[in-house]
């Protein structure tokens, strides 16, 4: 018949056939049950991967809106941001201030002397390596200089060692030769630079610059500081100093800046927004691993992690640190800032109408409800602590016993694998001893006959 495949050269059977048959059926149940636990735990694992990330995504907001403290509904502004620019943080109120600068800091700049061929001069010529001791304050930063080093090698070794440290090595190059110069990112008096070792290079250096501290005058009380980013000059208030004051064309005193830090509506709405927005990419992760799918037949799809005991113990967490109330003002709900639920889904919306006529008179409570270790962000974080720790929380337990999972079917599969293939060869060898046994008896009743056959037809004369 065309088409079939006979293995049995005996007995005419696809024994083959038969084999692959039997095997496959000891199989089946094995197999269907490894595939179908094999499936659902690496897409539950993948699950919880993107529930981890959206959740790790989650606390990281919460503290940096933490760390910014932009529910203060405070915002600073300076008169002139060539001399100074300002941000607000914890404790900053409502004021102006004036601000003179007279004085920048500036960092220590000195120079190696000159080499006259130039930046591939050879700073060691001996035979042994020098050291090269860069000193400033109490910190000490020693260069290793190798046998036959060149003052390029020299710049190179120190940029790739220090420059995380705030150090800085360039080469000048004129007429006469070339010349090292060091300097570095601390400012202030007593932030020197010197040169100390045995590298020849501490020898006949030079002074470019001076570190000198910043000198301002705020609301006519005179300071000074090594820094140009001042963050305590006045409380919640960050001010990084950018340039002195100016002096009119015509000649006179200098112009101070004015520092406003004021209410600002947009400010805080912006940020009441970006917690809405960082909640709702949590709850949207978590609406996707478990919705329920209506397919076109009727039948429906569950999602990899729907009805999941630990994800309604997270939503639970949150949910109830949400809707708690909070703060010390007359408001004390988010509800009654315009921030709504919606009932389906989860997700926050802001009613623009309801927040700026409430933000307008109370920003103050809506800073309460957020900020401080008892508020809001404060409050989700410890509220999720338990499920997002990086070894021991509870999504990370359930990833680690699905990986375990994993690898158990993983052995599993192996384990059946090595059987299957030891019965196919098993029941080869039988189906083969029965081929040639059916052979062997058909090769004899086939003798029999011819035998019996001549028998019974004698020859004729």
């Amino acid at each position: 018949m065309a088409g079939t495949t006979v293995s049995g050269i005996g007995s005419n059977i696809d024994t083959q056939a038969i084999v692959k048959s039997l095997v496959d059926s000891e199989r089946a149940p094995k197999q269907t049950q490894i595939n179908n636990q094999t499936l659902k735990a690496t897409t539950s694992l993948s699950s919880i991967g993107k529930i981890q990330a959206a959740l790790d995504a989650f606390r990281g907001a919460m503290d940096n809106m933490k760390a910014t403290s932009s529910f203060s509904g405070l915002s600073g502004n300076s008169s002139d941001e060539k001399v100074a620019t300002v941000t607000t943080g914890n404790g900053a109120a409502a004021g102006n201030f004036s601000l003179l600068v007279t004085q920048l800091a500036t960092a220590s700049k000195i120079s190696t002397k000159v080499f006259a061929d130039g930046a591939s001069s050879v700073v060691n010529a001996g035979s042994t390596p020098t050291m090269l001791t860069i000193k400033q304050g109490t910190n000490s930063f020693d260069v290793s200089v190798p046998a036959g080093a060149t003052l390029q090698q020299v710049r190179d070794s120190i940029n790739s060692q220090y420059a995380n440290q705030g150090l800085s090595a360039n080469i000048l190059t004129d007429a006469s030769g070339s010349r090292m110069v060091l300097t570095s990112s601390t400012t202030g008096i007593g932030s020197d630079l010197t040169l100390l070792g045995s590298s020849g290079l501490e020898t006949g250096t030079s002074i470019l610059s001076t570190p000198q501290n910043a000198k301002y005058v705020l609301d006519g009380v005179s300071m000074d500081s090594k820094s140009n980013t001042i963050a305590d000059a006045v409380s919640g208030i960050s001010l990084k100093l950018t340039g002195v004051s100016p002096v009119p064309s015509g000649g006179g005193a200098a112009t101070p800046a004015t520092i406003t830090v004021s209410a600002n509506t947009s400010t805080l709405k912006s940020s009441v927004k970006g917690f809405v927005d960082t909640y709702n990419a949590l709850i949207s992760a978590v609406n996707s691993e478990t919705k329920v799918t209506t397919n076109a037949d009727g039948s429906v799809t569950s999602g990899s992690l729907t009805g999941d005991a630990s994800l309604r113990s997270l939503m639970s967490a949150v949910r109830t640190e949400l809707n708690a109330m909070g703060g010390t003002g007359q408001m004390k709900s988010l509800a009654q800032f315009g921030v709504e639920t919606d009932q389906k889904t989860g997700l926050l919306s802001i009613d623009d109408k309801a927040f700026s006529a409430a933000a307008l008179t109370n920003a103050a409570d809506i800073n309460g409800i957020f900020s401080g270790d008892t508020g809001l962000l404060a409050r989700m974080k410890s509220a999720t602590d338990s499920f997002a720790q990086k070894t021991t929380g509870v999504f990370a337990a359930r990833s680690s016993s699905l990986s375990d999972s994993l690898t158990d079917l993983k052995k599993q599969q192996e384990s059946l694998d090595a059987r299957m293939t030891s019965l196919q060869t098993s029941l080869t060898a039988k189906y083969t001893a029965m081929d040639s046994l059916v052979a062997r008896l058909r090769a004899q009743s086939d003798s029999i006959m011819t035998t019996l056959n001549a028998l019974n037809n004698p020859k004729s004369d």
